[in-house]
């Protein structure tokens, strides 16, 4: 599709590291535009994430919402979620990428804190930490690694554990499996892990 695509990817204080890293990296790997914006009450670009790491995001998520990004990413991490979920400004600029049909991409706590409270996707299947699946509509959960829902533009993926399946899917989708499967290739992937080469 697109080899200059590029994405936003948000951090909250609590995030999950796992997450946000390896999809930034996957994602830097393909040769995507990553820009990581932190959703701060001070505006503050240093994050502490749900494990203690911290991270420096490029910018206060204020002064990047309406750039023109591919994809918007929310990482888990409960706390993280929650940040987002409270930030007007973080899930107007979700609203706004469904509403132009741009890639909403969430893992973990993001699905079921975020999208669902404020009935950002009333269609589209999803999934996200299994120990939360309470919080997304049964007739919307599926118990997958990873869902794509091309009605709405949706990805969705359930972990710390599933984030490379989930940042290469985003590649796949962002630019072609082509290069998902070039990047794949460089990751000694464990057996068995959610195959790039049998997506629909």
């Amino acid at each position: 599709m697109n080899a200059n695509a590029s994405v936003l990817v948000c951090l909250a204080p609590g995030s999950e590291e796992t997450e946000a890293v390896t999809t930034i990296d996957l994602l830097v790997r393909a040769g995507l535009n990553v820009t990581s914006a932190s959703v701060t009450d001070d505006g503050s670009r240093e994050i502490v994430c749900s494990r203690g790491v911290r991270l420096m995001a490029d910018a206060p998520l204020v002064e990047v919402a309406d750039n023109d990004f591919d994809a918007i990413v929310l990482p888990g991490g409960l706390k993280g979620a929650e940040a987002f979920r409270d930030s007007p400004l973080l899930v107007e600029t979700v609203r706004q990428f469904h509403l132009a049909g741009r890639i909403v991409a969430a893992i973990c706590a993001a699905t079921g804190t975020v999208l669902v409270p404020h009935n950002l996707f009333p269609v589209g299947n999803m999934t996200g930490f299994p120990g939360l699946k309470e919080t997304i509509p049964e007739e919307k959960w599926m118990d997958k690694r990873v869902v794509w829902d091309p009605r709405v533009n949706l990805l969705t993926s359930q972990g710390p554990g599933t984030a490379m399946d989930f940042a290469l899917k985003l590649i796949d989708l962002l630019v072609s499996k082509e290069k998902a499967h070039e990047v794949a290739s460089q990751l000694v992937l464990a057996a068995g892990i959610y195959d790039y080469r049998e997506w629909e």
